[in-house]
């Protein structure tokens, strides 16, 4: 352990401390993330707050991030499933299928969140059910696979590595006064357009489905702009809740014109989302982020954002 410095807010760390007189022991130990520092301000994993006033810490280490249970990676792949649903969906054997009109991957390929038997199974009879509902949507059937929920069989192909990212609301420092970001319920031609260009790069996406980027399954969704009458910055958030109970706000469709980029506007349309979220009882934030794209995944830990689980696509 260090006994100088301060850890930095949002960290998990150890801390030892003296206890009052009176207890059988001089010293206990408390691990947990970093919430404060004046005074030092723990929260447990079980949500317990614990604060040890300076002249109590003994000593006090940095140490990795707390392990991440199935349980979960379930959960928040559940909030985040109702966060973008697509526009139909379905259950086949602990699989939820979801289909909107071939418009992103998340809106049109099979989850496995499992059911009440435990985790979900890929099996001769389910991958024939499955197949059957994409054929009768128009779509060849395609398994999204986050970590530990489920095994692939080894002659599928897999694609499109992508990192899931979170952060307890509750340790991020969000910039303060007025807000430049606009917030609208449905997105106009400036904000599709945007979208569509990638901020104006040279590769451009799909032509969007506007009901896909505007549905939300229980739960409340807008859309984030910065710049008038042109945007300089965008971005989509869902707020939804976890079969756990945990709300979480969902942060996606983030670009920046690119004329604009490095100047803070990404992270401001993001904080001001999470704002937005915050309001409305979210306690958490994720976002979902390809594992090429390392100046987004630069800009989201930097926000405070640590890894939580991975996910990819597969099909037969």
């Amino acid at each position: 352990m260090t006994e100088s410095g301060l850890p930095p807010i949002g960290k998990r760390v150890v801390v030892r401390y003296r206890l009052p007189e009176g207890y059988p022991q001089p010293l206990t130990d408390v691990i947990g993330e970093l919430i404060a520092t004046d005074p030092l301000t723990v929260r447990t994993a079980d949500g317990q707050v614990v604060a040890v006033a300076a002249d109590r810490v003994v000593a006090w280490k940095p140490i990795g991030p707390r392990p991440i249970r199935t349980s979960e990676i379930r959960a928040l792949e559940a909030a985040a499933a109702d966060g973008w649903p697509g526009l139909h969906r379905s259950w086949v054997e602990g699989w939820l299928l979801r289909a909107g009109d071939g418009y992103t991957g998340r809106a049109n390929s099979a989850l496995p969140l499992g059911g009440s038997d435990g985790p979900a199974q890929i099996t001769a009879e389910t991958v024939q059910r499955m197949t059957e509902w994409y054929f009768a949507h128009g779509l060849p059937l395609q398994v999204q696979v986050p970590d530990r929920l489920v095994t692939v069989p080894a002659d599928w192909r897999t694609w499109s590595e992508t990192q899931v990212l979170a952060v307890d609301i509750d340790t991020l420092v969000l910039p303060p006064g007025p807000s430049m970001v606009r917030f609208t319920t449905e997105p106009d031609g400036a904000w599709l357009s945007m979208h569509r260009h990638r901020g104006g790069d040279s590769e451009v996406a799909a032509l969007p489905v506007v009901e896909v980027l505007t549905a939300v399954r229980d739960g409340e969704v807008t859309f984030a702009t910065v710049g008038l009458p042109t945007p300089l910055a965008i971005g989509r958030a869902a707020v939804t809740t976890a079969p756990d109970g945990r709300k979480w706000v969902g942060l996606t469709c983030v670009a920046v014109a690119s004329g604009h980029r490095r100047h803070g506007l990404g992270s401001l349309v993001c904080a001001e989302m999470i704002r937005w979220g915050q309001a409305r009882g979210a306690t958490h934030a994720y976002v979902q982020v390809s594992n090429d794209n390392d100046t987004a995944l630069a800009m989201y830990q930097e926000l405070g954002f640590v890894e939580h689980h991975g996910y990819r696509y597969a099909a037969p």
